[in-house]
């Protein structure tokens, strides 16, 4: 396989074409807030920041971002950490020509949900969630790899389910794109023991 296809996803409108099983499909399709739902499985839960910076965004990314081609965008990347266990890998995109008035809050985020201003501000409009299989070569995925201290990340041979989805405020646009790590699953396998329990 090429390297250039190993660092693209195909993404997809319906989460069929990317055959999860049905626990992660359970995550992919959750309507509302990832972060609501993520609090709501888990006893504690935080944003832990990577970065916010300029960089380039992704091959996979520009076209829908309003980019002709891969150029700066303001980047923001952070693990959702579920009992301080990662659980998803966020990746946040804003291009440059986004105004303080598109996003007014975008820089002064911190380590505080990107998902809890997204989904109480009236103004902001939501698209259709995506959804794609990362391979190991995508950035994304490396990223993932990286985030959690794995130095073997470039060699593990790992498919990271993703999904994405495009906002849209005044005349700004913001790509939000969500990996789902293993962990995941396992938050509702613990947290329906004891709603069986109590039946």
């Amino acid at each position: 396989m090429r390297v250039a296809s190993l660092r693209q996803a195909l993404w997809h409108r319906h989460v069929n074409a990317v055959a999860p099983a049905a626990a992660m499909r359970a995550w992919l399709t959750a309507g509302g807030s990832l972060t609501a739902r993520l609090v709501a499985h888990s006893g504690a839960f935080r944003v832990q920041r990577l970065h916010q910076r300029t960089a380039l965004c992704l091959a996979d990314e520009a076209a829908v971002i309003g980019m002709g081609r891969p150029g700066r965008v303001w980047e923001r990347e952070v693990l959702l950490r579920c009992d301080e266990r990662p659980v998803v890998f966020a990746h946040t995109v804003v291009p440059m020509a986004a105004s303080a008035t598109d996003w007014p809050l975008f820089n002064a985020l911190g380590e505080r949900s990107l998902g809890s201003t997204l989904f109480y501000d009236p103004l902001v409009r939501r698209g259709a969630l995506e959804f794609a299989r990362l391979r190991a070569g995508h950035p994304l995925a490396l990223r993932a790899r990286a985030a959690l201290g794995d130095p073997h990340a470039p060699h593990d041979q790992s498919i990271y389910y993703a999904r994405r989805c495009l906002y849209r405020r005044h005349q700004g646009s913001l790509l939000v794109t969500e990996v789902f790590l293993p962990a995941v699953i396992d938050l509702i396998a613990a947290y329906m023991q004891p709603q069986q329990q109590r039946t």
